[in-house]
């Protein structure tokens, strides 16, 4: 059995998540760092990664890491990695990103082109060719340079795991849903509890928190790259993976998850992307203003994603909006309510201060994730 490093990179700050949701799949976790983690296992575990994992952006195979301050060592750094192990000779391959973090090379282009030449001139010499017709299955490369230290990695999932295959219509300002699910991840909020998004928009809270109550597994209806990798991942590897999903998903439970929005075309939206993912049975969306939010019982849960008020015409009307939400949510008896918005007087027009506040970048916008917290709810006792 051949060990592997892989690498999970996540929204930043939401390591944690991702690293309890890679414990519970069984893998032991080498190292942690700012929006990755790093995780021991072996081709099986790409597989299961790629289904299983809901706050991970991609699974990455490691390659190799060196230190590199010129690009002579840049060069050579990359063609002393064993390329052959992966890629074959018909493989296509490129860099398809480069990041450099307090480096000192800083061309993201050049590094990109460096790795590229130093891996042609690997391969050269280990298939004695001097030409690559890359024809065959697809192999992209994805550098890290952090301080100096350059990580070379493989990425097995292609387009990004927030892709899950259910989000055809959005709506405006679209939380992706690796963040939505790490966000339910960070709240108490459990299958069995209400659950109610006043901005519901596409769906995406909801939806997320539907596929978690049902336990389905967040790459089971799409593709990833590293099924093409034949030399590497037996076919049977991913079908096995599926169906290890298929076996713990459980679609007769029963849930009080709700999905409301002002704009019917976002209600219409999140009713189709719900039934395309599946949960569409678990969930009730209805065309409604904040302003009518209620529920007759206690210690529900509000998870919303809020306008920001992006355009100025927009952030005029944020206050009323705002205020109107906090007055709701005082009106819920026993509740609790995490919100994530780039509105930074939020707080002052909800009326009240957040118990608990997080800075996170949604792409590359700063937003807040305030978290209004309720009180427990009574043991139920045993009967």
């Amino acid at each position: 059995m051949e060990f592997l490093e892989l690498i999970a990179p996540c929204h930043f700050g939401m390591e944690s998540v991702l690293k309890r949701e890679i414990y519970d799949l069984g893998y032991e976790i080498s190292q942690v760092e700012d929006g990755r983690v790093t995780f021991l296992g072996d081709w099986e575990a790409v597989a299961r990664a790629n289904v299983f994992l809901r706050t991970a952006e991609r699974v990455l195979v490691k390659a190799g890491s060196f230190q590199a301050r010129t690009f002579e060592e840049l060069f050579q750094g990359t063609k002393a990695v064993e390329w052959e192990r992966y890629i074959p000779v018909d493989g296509k391959f490129w860099v398809t990103k480069a990041t450099s973090v307090r480096s000192t090379l800083f061309s993201t282009s050049d590094i990109q082109s460096i790795i590229k030449k130093a891996m042609v001139e690997r391969l050269k010499t280990v298939w004695n060719q001097e030409w690559f017709s890359e024809e065959g299955a697809s192999y992209p490369v994805r550098a890290f340079l952090l301080k100096d230290q350059v990580t070379l990695t493989l990425d097995t999932t292609g387009e990004s795991l927030h892709r899950r295959g259910y989000r055809i219509y959005k709506s405006k300002a679209p939380l992706t849903e690796t963040l939505a699910a790490a966000l339910l991840m960070l709240t108490p909020w459990k299958k069995d509890r209400i659950l109610v998004d006043p901005f519901c928009g596409s769906g995406t809270f909801p939806i997320e928190a539907a596929l978690m109550a049902a336990n389905i597994a967040p790459g089971m209806k799409r593709h990833f790259l590293g099924e093409s990798w034949e030399n590497l991942i037996a076919r049977e590897l991913w079908a096995e993976a599926v169906e290890e999903a298929n076996d713990l998903a459980d679609l007769d439970i029963r849930t009080d998850i709700q999905g409301y929005d002002i704009d019917g075309d976002a209600v219409r939206a999140a009713r189709e992307n719900a039934r395309l993912a599946g949960v569409d049975h678990l969930i009730h969306f209805q065309q409604r203003p904040v302003s009518a939010l209620s529920h007759p019982k206690k210690y529900g849960f509000l998870v919303t994603n809020p306008p920001y008020g992006e355009r100025l015409e927009e952030k005029e009307n944020l206050p009323a909006l705002y205020r109107e939400l906090g007055e709701r949510f005082a009106a819920l008896d026993s509740w609790s309510a995490y919100m994530i918005t780039a509105y930074e007087d939020a707080e002052k027009y909800i009326g009240r201060k957040a118990d608990k506040n997080r800075k996170i970048y949604n792409g590359m916008m700063k937003t807040y994730f305030y978290q209004f917290l309720g009180p427990k709810p009574p043991r139920k006792k045993e009967e």
